[in-house]
């Protein structure tokens, strides 16, 4: 049976030759469905869980297709803009949304511009929270090869930085030191003591690649949050990306011992310590060179490229895929694989001459198209 799942999409607002403004006042106060964040050059959208991916499909384009409606009644130039990080600039400053807001201030002064990313959330329901439990450490293992396909901030203020996810490589990790929790009562007392200690400001500033999520926080629980992805604006793509985390969970709702903490050859003694540094790593070399990454497998420390590693689980699951049908959502793994991330793309594009800009605003082109068509083939008008 199919996993409830549902987005959290921030985005930033500019102009067509990739520049981008701050416009989150005049969104949300004109435009049902989107909420601020703390700098006014982005806003955010969610999607309601569903179970079925062509609902979810029009549910990322529909607010899309609104919000750019109300941008060209402001401006004829103003659109969305893709990528992960101030692909343009201005990443010297912080543009409060809202200035009296006592969070956005403590946000702003602790981590500065580096929280001025767009990102997209994957939420999928689990009901049993220790089930819950086992479906966090998987995931939080594999959670590198989602920010391998997903890689899409090479850039920041006009300048290609050396890494396919400038958005992971700079965004805070907090708390600093986050266990693989081991049951529902080990994550509930670890969150009363960092928020008693102070190392959390609230249950929602527990900001790593995979958490538990639910209504209230730690105690009540029904889904899984994968925070890792950077913005993938094509929707194709990111329900793939989605298909390829679904069928991995209920592939081990099925065989419970692909659970790290229960299959991982690493020693026992030191198994927590050991997969935790391995993940760390993991992500950072991910964040450099995405699908070209060179990684250590949870099972064993073994070394894999991202991309094989991707390939294997993805051989692995498309049998589930196909039985709950979704195979067909789940197949463009394989362009992203053999046709590379954004971020890749991107840069090509630079070694063939092109500059920052040009790339951004070419994108945002492609994206209005993309949305348009898909809106007009396959949705209901919004």
């Amino acid at each position: 049976m199919l996993l409830s799942k549902g987005f959290e999409v921030e985005m930033y607002t500019g102009r067509t030759d990739g520049e981008i403004v701050g416009l989150a006042d005049k969104i949300t106060k004109s435009v049902s469905g989107f909420v601020r964040e703390p700098d006014s050059r982005n806003v955010e959208y969610t999607t309601p869980p569903l179970q079925q991916y062509e609902q979810l499909l029009c549910e990322l384009v529909a607010p899309r297709r609104r919000l750019r409606h109300f941008l060209h009644s402001l401006d004829s130039r103003y659109t969305l803009i893709p990528g992960s990080t101030l692909s343009t600039g201005n990443s010297k400053v912080f543009y409060r949304s809202d200035p009296k807001n006592p969070y956005h201030a403590y946000i702003e002064n602790t981590y500065g511009t580096d929280v001025v990313t767009a990102s997209i959330h994957i939420n999928l329901g689990i009901s049993d929270p220790e089930v819950l439990m086992r479906a966090c450490r998987l995931v939080r293992a594999e959670a590198p090869l989602i920010l391998a396909l997903s890689a899409s901030s090479p850039f920041l203020d006009s300048c290609t930085t050396g890494y396919h996810s400038t958005r992971w490589h700079i965004f805070p990790q907090t708390p600093k030191q986050v266990p693989l929790f081991e049951s529902h009562d080990h994550f509930i007392k670890w969150t009363e003591a960092q928020l008693q200690l102070g190392t959390m400001q609230n249950v929602r500033h527990l900001w790593i690649s995979v958490r538990p999520n639910g209504d209230c926080r730690p105690y009540n629980l029904n889904r899984i949050e994968i925070r890792i992805s950077d913005l993938v604006t094509d929707p194709i793509h990111l329900l793939a990306i989605t298909a390829l985390l679904e069928s991995r969970i209920l592939q081990l709702q099925q065989d419970p011992s692909l659970d790290p903490f229960l299959s991982s050859q690493l020693p026992s003694s030191s198994r927590q310590d050991d997969l935790l540094a391995l993940i760390t790593d993991n992500e950072k070399h991910v964040a450099k060179a995405s699908l070209n990454a060179q990684l250590r497998h949870w099972y064993d420390g073994r070394s894999i490229k991202a991309s094989d590693w991707i390939t294997q689980i993805y051989n692995e699951v498309l049998p589930i895929a196909k039985a709950e049908g979704i195979a067909c959502f789940l197949t463009p793994i394989k362009q992203i694989l053999r046709e590379g991330n954004q971020s890749q793309n991107w840069l090509k594009q630079i070694d063939a001459g092109m500059d920052v800009s040009d790339v951004i605003a070419q994108t945002t082109t492609v994206m209005e198209r993309q949305e348009q068509a898909l809106q007009s083939d396959l949705c209901l008008p919004a």
